[in-house]
Parts: structure tokens; C-alpha cells; sequence
């Protein structure tokens, strides 16, 4: 999941919780190099070495707005289909519809 778009597709197909682990890695800044279990991340946000944590460019902060992004996002789409709450929409598969412009 990356947007609020996201969030109400799941949603609509039946999610009733979502995962942002990933994104929210990268929020805080990481480039996903995968070698945390090394001890040796490039940008400092997944290890104990001094050296290599004084690199780390996140905040809390860059998480707090991504994460207020979305929420607002997913109200703005609500609000389009004419709902107020997420859960009014979970399981509502009814409400989608497919574009004419996708392909099979």
C-alpha cells in the first residue's frame, strides 16, 4: 500500500487492516538496499554502528506526514463516493467498477 487510493481499494475488496511497513521505511529514509541483517546500512536507519547512524537523514516527522497524507486522502475519496467512515465501504465490492480503459 502507498496511498489512500490504496487504503479504499482494499477496503472495498474486503481489508479491514493494512500494512505500511515498507513504505514507511522509506518515509523515514530508507533505500531499501537490504542489508539491514549485516549491520551495515548505507543511510544509517538500520544499524548500531555510530558512524553509519550519524548518516541518517529521517525524522519522525517525514513518517508523522506521510501517514497524515494518506488518512487525508482516504477521507477525500470517502467523501467522493459519498461515505464518511472506512468502515461503512469494507467488503462493499458492489461499489467497484471496471474502467473501460483497462485492459484484460
Amino acid at each position: 500500500l502507498k496511498t489512500g487510493w490504496d487504503v479504499v481499494i482494499g477496503a472495498l475488496a474486503g481489508g479491514e487492516e493494512f500494512g505500511f511497513g515498507t513504505i514507511a521505511m522509506i518515509a523515514e529514509g530508507c533505500i531499501m538496499a537490504r542489508i539491514c541483517h549485516t549491520n551495515n546500512c548505507p543511510v544509517g536507519v538500520a544499524t548500531q554502528k555510530e558512524r553509519l547512524r550519524a548518516k541518517f537523514p529521517g525524522t519522525p516527522d517525514a513518517v508523522v506526514n506521510y501517514f497524515e497524507f494518506v488518512g487525508e486522502e482516504v477521507r477525500q475519496v470517502l467523501a467522493h463516493m459519498g461515505y464518511e467512515k472506512l468502515e461503512d465501504v469494507v467488503g462493499r465490492g458492489d461499489l467497484l467498477a471496471r474502467r473501460e480503459e483497462a485492459t484484460p
